[in-house]
């Protein structure tokens, strides 16, 4: 998905928000770049598990459809419902289903930094976030997959697994915005908060 944005974003910023971002990051996202701003494409990744900003983006698909600038919108499940109301306002749409039966492998991609962290492996953690970041993986992707890995985290655990998951989750939603009042970049925030992981 991520080559795909690549190549339909060529030339531009992009623009990624997550279900890790807040509604009012949505909304100036949605808002458009403003006068000075340049070219950019906005990925929506992962939104519409949060019920308010589904409800936003849903709203704003006739003005998204309008925009000068692209919009690409990333789900891991949709409803019947959205899937059709977003395929009928869209240019176009891809489906990257596994075949029936596969599950993602553990040390598939990107996905291998979400098993390093839900295994507490804080060395096999940094290896695998070289290797996102010599993939070429966005920073905004390889945050979206360690805050996916958190949540899982902490909707499978019990006991202590539920604390650090806990805390895992609250860490990751507010890395973000911590990078941008520090003015951050993301890739290196990433980089700050797993050297500074720990398994408690």
């Amino acid at each position: 998905m991520n080559k795909a944005l690549a190549r339909a974003a060529k030339g531009a910023e992009v623009v990624r928000v997550t279900d890790a971002n807040s509604t009012d990051d949505l909304r100036a996202v949605l808002s458009g770049g403003g006068m000075f701003a340049g070219k950019r494409a906005v990925v929506l990744d992962g939104v519409f598990a949060n019920e308010e900003m589904k409800i936003l983006a849903l709203e704003a698909l006739t003005h998204l459809k309008e925009s000068d600038d692209p919009f690409f919108i990333f789900e891991e499940k949709l409803d019947v419902q959205t899937r059709k109301t977003l395929e009928k306002h869209a240019e176009g749409s891809e489906r990257f289903d596994l075949p029936a039966g596969r599950q993602v492998r553990e040390g598939a991609g990107i996905f291998s930094l979400a098993y390093a962290l839900k295994g507490g492996d804080k060395k096999r953690l940094w290896v695998e976030y070289q290797r996102a970041l010599s993939r070429d993986e966005a920073p905004e992707a390889i945050h979206g997959v360690l805050f996916w890995g958190a949540k899982d985290m902490f909707l499978r655990s019990k006991g202590a697994d539920h604390e650090r998951a806990t805390k895992l989750v609250a860490e990751l939603a507010e890395l973000p915005h911590q990078a941008r009042r520090r003015g951050f970049e993301l890739e290196y925030a990433l980089e700050h908060y797993i050297l500074g992981i720990n398994k408690s």
